[in-house]
């Protein structure tokens, strides 16, 4: 199977029917996809992300009700603590629950160790460490009111190895993954589980504009020699959203097309 003629299932299998939820950092890439998988498997979506995006994330909505599906969307920058508690509050008020949440907005910083500014070490730790943190708190605290739910964060291939050019944001991803594993740890006897996808080299706009070399550098280490595309971590994401994957928790699941080729 190629990258060019992968898609969505024609038949989905509604494994999110009835269930409502949040993506943040919605409006392209995997986070686009992640919507728009959840909602052709039934779920209502909040798509979240910045001011700035709201004309690409008002697109997502238009294609998701364009074939039925139920989205709306939410201004939303994930550094901020209001801005997380008043999503979480924004999906309870539109559909009653909060059934599960996936954490995907994020950023990347291209440049060697010693010449990443400070500035922008710390504006990448913003975004996805603390932006996921954030996120998982008010989520935390809304699912333990209804019983329970699931946590979806994005982390990386990144988050599980080393990268070039990428430590501000490897460090971020693997930031991630620590805070995925202690809050599974710590509520999985609530009804509530926390799971994390590492997804590998994934043809996104962030992807595209960097330059060929760079590009066949982050494919060369995988047993599939291609770039995977947004819609095939979005199918693993919907997975781990919806009870077909209730006894998984605390998983970091690579969606890398085999990795590190130690397969």
């Amino acid at each position: 199977m190629s990258a060019e003629t992968w898609k969505f299932a024609d038949r989905p299998s509604g494994i999110l029917m009835g269930k409502a939820g949040l993506v943040t950092g919605a409006a392209s890439g995997i986070g686009r996809a992640c919507a728009i998988k959840i909602a052709q498997e039934g779920g209502s979506v909040v798509v979240a992300d910045l001011e700035a995006s709201r004309i690409k994330g008002e697109e997502v909505v238009q294609e998701i009700q364009g074939f039925g599906g139920t989205a709306s969307f939410f201004a939303c920058d994930v550094a901020e603590e209001a801005d997380n508690q008043s999503l979480v509050d924004d999906v309870v008020a539109k559909y009653g629950i909060l059934d599960f949440a996936v954490n995907n907005a994020g950023i990347g910083h291209y440049v060697k160790f010693a010449d990443t500014r400070i500035e922008d070490f710390d504006r990448v730790m913003a975004v996805n460490l603390r932006g996921t943190f954030l996120g998982m708190k008010f989520q935390i605290l809304q699912m333990l009111q209804s019983g329970g739910g699931s946590i979806v964060n994005t982390s990386s291939s990144a988050g599980l190895r080393a990268v070039n050019l990428l430590s501000a944001y490897s460090a971020s991803k693997h930031g991630i993954l620590g805070l995925t594993k202690c809050a599974a740890l710590e509520y999985a006897n609530d009804g509530l589980r926390v799971n994390a996808v590492c997804p590998g080299a994934i043809m996104t706009p962030l992807m595209e504009v960097r330059s060929i070399e760079y590009q066949n550098e982050l494919v060369r280490p995988q047993a599939m020699s291609r770039f995977g595309q947004p819609g095939e971590v979005a199918a693993a994401i919907a997975w781990l959203c919806s009870d077909e994957s209730s006894f998984v928790t605390g998983v970091a699941l690579p969606v890398d097309g085999g990795g590190d080729s130690s397969l």
